[in-house]
């Protein structure tokens, strides 16, 4: 099927700095759990160069933070590669939400700029596609903070390990176990509109529940994200 690239969408420059910019407070809340993540690794038994080589090609917060549990002298390599594809199905619906951008430029800037896609980008890059912006490069923008950020912070939380071990052996002291939760929450706030989303976000929530208590891995990300999204579709019918 031939996709005719539609001229209202754009892709330049400005829209790259534009996202890198507005990402840049959420880029602060994921430099909090990119240092868990640089501390935990450590810990876990990586070099700070594999820690750091983990985030500069995988690239993603959760699977990451995941891998850790099963990081050993015997890694369990098919467990985690399933895992790690449970967890970020997530981002075929993702990937969905932004198809209005997406199809309507060339599929080399589409594809680096998923490269790049995270939940935080992908949430500021919704809203900015919903108030009628056309520039499709805010995504890879707003991606690319995200990345600074995370490696930034996976570089100064694996290489810092004298001082981790010695004054900050436990994240949750400063409370940065809960960084990570915090960082989703507030981007909870992006999507909010006024009340009548609340029936879409209650059967994602109890869709989720359930499948986290009947469905072992995390299945449970998948049936939210479906059952909002179908709820929501239905209703705009």
């Amino acid at each position: 099927m031939h996709i005719k690239y539609n001229p209202g969408v754009t892709f330049t420059r400005q829209g790259v700095f534009q996202g890198f910019l507005k990402c840049v407070p959420v880029g602060l809340g994921v430099f909090a759990y990119g240092l868990v993540f640089g501390m935990l690794a450590v810990q876990a038994g990586m070099s700070p160069f594999q820690a750091q080589l983990m985030s500069l090609m995988v690239f993603a917060g959760a699977s990451q933070l995941m891998a850790l549990e099963f990081w050993g002298p015997n890694l369990p390599v098919l467990t985690i590669v399933l895992t790690t594809f449970v967890v970020n199905l997530r981002h075929l619906l993702m990937g969905a939400a932004m198809r209005d951008w997406l199809v309507r430029v060339s599929p080399g800037k589409s594809y680096f700029s998923l490269y790049f896609m995270t939940d935080e980008s992908w949430a500021l890059s919704v809203k900015e596609m919903a108030s009628g912006k056309k520039d499709a490069a805010f995504l890879l923008g707003s991606g690319l903070c995200i990345y600074f950020f995370w490696n930034l912070s996976t570089l100064l939380g694996s290489t810092m390990s004298f001082w981790i071990d010695r004054y900050l052996a436990d994240p949750s002291v400063l409370g940065l176990d809960f960084a990570f939760t915090a960082v989703f929450i507030a981007l909870l706030t992006f999507f909010w509109k006024d009340k009548s989303q609340i029936p879409v976000w209650l059967v994602a929530a109890m869709a989720a529940g359930l499948a986290f208590i009947l469905i072992p891995g995390k299945w449970y990300i998948i049936f939210g994200g479906l059952a909002g999204g179908i709820t929501g579709a239905y209703r705009n019918v």
